[in-house]
């Protein structure tokens, strides 16, 4: 199963007199991952290293730590703690004791993965999005049964003799749903994916 987070967590460390500040953040979007690092890097900082992980996409930055010891442990976290739609920043200020390449990766991939660790977390339910139509007098009914199945509604566009609705549903209950919406409506609604 894999797992998002409720809200922003936060972790610090100190390793070899260099000082880890790791800081995560649920996301749903490249823009609101790439927003959430501007927001808290800090430009006195040594480093601002990050990586984020959206689905099949991820980025990683080492910011100037040498190759591969820093955004990669800490995409390397997020993975190893089942997390999606995350972001983690981990920001080092330089204690004066070089740590070497397995100590970088160590120190950051273990800061993220505490961070993590110590996260309230949620599990990640993947929807698709349907639209369909319906009468206002079969849209109570309708809304209750949606409720009663996990079912997300994204938009209710009222029109003049129907509404136009927008829903999110996990794909194992795609034909439950579909079959619902038929009975209620004796045939009259299919459900189209959007």
């Amino acid at each position: 199963m894999t797992f998002t987070l409720i809200q922003d967590a936060a972790c610090e460390e100190e390793v070899r007199k260099s000082r880890f500040l790791a800081l995560a953040a649920p996301v749903t979007t490249v823009e609101a991952a790439m927003a959430f690092i501007d927001r808290v890097s800090v430009p006195t900082a040594t480093h601002n290293c990050w990586a984020w992980k959206l689905g099949n996409q991820y980025r990683f930055n080492d910011d100037g730590e040498p190759g591969g010891t820093a955004g990669r442990p800490i995409l390397a976290a997020i993975e190893g703690q089942d997390c999606d739609q995350v972001v983690v920043v981990v920001i080092r200020w330089y204690g004066g004791i070089k740590l070497g390449t397995g100590g970088l990766v160590r120190a950051y991939g273990g800061c993220a993965a505490r961070c993590l660790q110590q996260a309230d977390k949620q599990p990640l339910v993947v929807r698709q999005d349907y639209g369909f139509a319906c009468t206002y007098a079969e849209w109570p009914l309708i809304k209750a049964r949606l409720a009663a199945l996990a079912v997300l509604v994204l938009a209710e566009d009222y029109q003049a003799l129907e509404i136009d609705l927008r829903i999110a549903v996990e794909p194992q209950r795609r034909d439950e749903v579909a079959t619902l919406l038929s009975n209620l409506s004796s045939g009259r609604i299919v459900m189209r994916a959007l």
